[in-house]
């Protein structure tokens, strides 16, 4: 029998690309979104892809009263929970927004899922969880001390899902992941944020000639004095997050794994491989840098790798040529 997953943040880049890959493998695929930074229509586009049957979305908050969805939308059986506020500079000039959304709207769905008998969850969080790194590279082991409201707001709903995991027997994953690029290989699903917090994706559509390049990054103490971080592709975190549900599925017991590469690239080097991959030198210019960002963050994925049998399977390269597919298709993105 095809299994029925809810993907929170549907319209987002990721959840996006996510609910195209779920699809793909034959799930069937509820989607919701409150639509504040998510698009409609790659939603639009799956579902006259899929057909209604295997897919439909709905407009939603998190915050709200959700549970008349799982009152029309009987037999969820799993939910992949992506929404959420991601910038981490916007957290820290505007911390109510993240504490209400990435919290009250994760405590409000795992209270739903309670009450409506939904026995897993793969919930989406992040690499800042750890703050500046103790050691190199980043285990799961290592303390979480988050150093921008971004960070901790999702370790605060990593918490909220563990208590209700050991009181209420809620089955979950959670997933801490770093930076991501790419877009879907076939370029039909990509990145549309505007302004985008994606170093990749900004530097292809500058060497496209679609919009400036800005560097917004502090001066840190790295080799060539910009941050290094692991670059994962976008289609690698989303098959990740398909392991974890299927490791659930099978009767896994709760567990959380970072997700990365192992490998560092600093914000040069990755300029350097966007200008080699489109053949094209763009201008590159320096703003306002961003706070609360550390000089390094590379990921151990040894426990993913151990307990999912996932490792990531694309390069730079690969990611940069998907997000020139994308962006020659849809150089503004998406429109609504």
């Amino acid at each position: 029998m095809v299994k029925k997953i809810l993907v929170t943040g549907a319209g987002g880049y990721i959840g996006s690309i996510a609910s195209y890959l779920f699809l793909q493998k034959g799930y069937e695929v509820v989607g919701i979104d409150n639509f504040s930074t998510g698009y409609r229509e790659p939603l639009e586009l799956l579902q006259k892809k899929f057909g209604n049957k295997k897919f439909r979305y709905h407009e939603l908050d998190l915050q709200n009263d959700i549970s008349t969805l799982f009152n029309k939308e009987k037999n969820i059986e799993a939910v992949v929970h992506y929404a959420a506020s991601c910038s981490v500079n916007e957290s820290m000039s505007n911390p109510d927004k993240y504490f209400e959304n990435n919290l009250w709207g994760s405590l409000n769905l795992v209270e739903n899922l309670i009450k409506h008998n939904v026995k897993y969850l793969v919930f989406s969080s992040t690499a800042a969880v750890y703050g500046e790194h103790e050691y190199i590279p980043i285990d799961e082991s290592h303390p979480t001390k988050p150093i921008n409201v971004y960070g901790e707001s999702k370790l605060m709903a990593e918490k909220i899902i563990g208590w209700f995991g050991r009181l209420k027997n809620l089955k979950y994953f959670i997933l801490r992941y770093f930076n991501v690029c790419g877009a879907s290989e076939d370029g039909l699903i990509g990145d549309s944020k505007k302004p985008s917090p994606h170093l990749v994706q900004n530097a292809v559509r500058g060497a496209l000639g679609i919009e400036d390049f800005y560097l917004t990054y502090p001066e840190v103490e790295t080799p060539d004095k910009s941050p290094i971080r692991d670059y994962l592709n976008v289609n690698d975190l989303n098959e990740a997050h398909l392991k974890a549900l299927e490791y659930l599925f099978d009767g896994g017991k709760s567990e959380m794994a970072n997700l990365g590469t192992s490998t560092g690239n600093s914000v040069w080097k990755i300029i350097k491989s966007v200008e080699n991959v489109t053949g094209k030198k763009f201008k590159i210019q320096k703003t306002t840098p961003r706070v609360g960002d550390p000089a390094k963050l590379v990921s151990s994925i040894n426990k993913a790798k151990k307990i999912l049998g996932w490792e990531p399977k694309r390069t730079i390269d690969d990611s940069i040529n998907s997000l020139v597919l994308w962006y020659k298709k849809n150089p503004h993105g998406w429109n609504k």
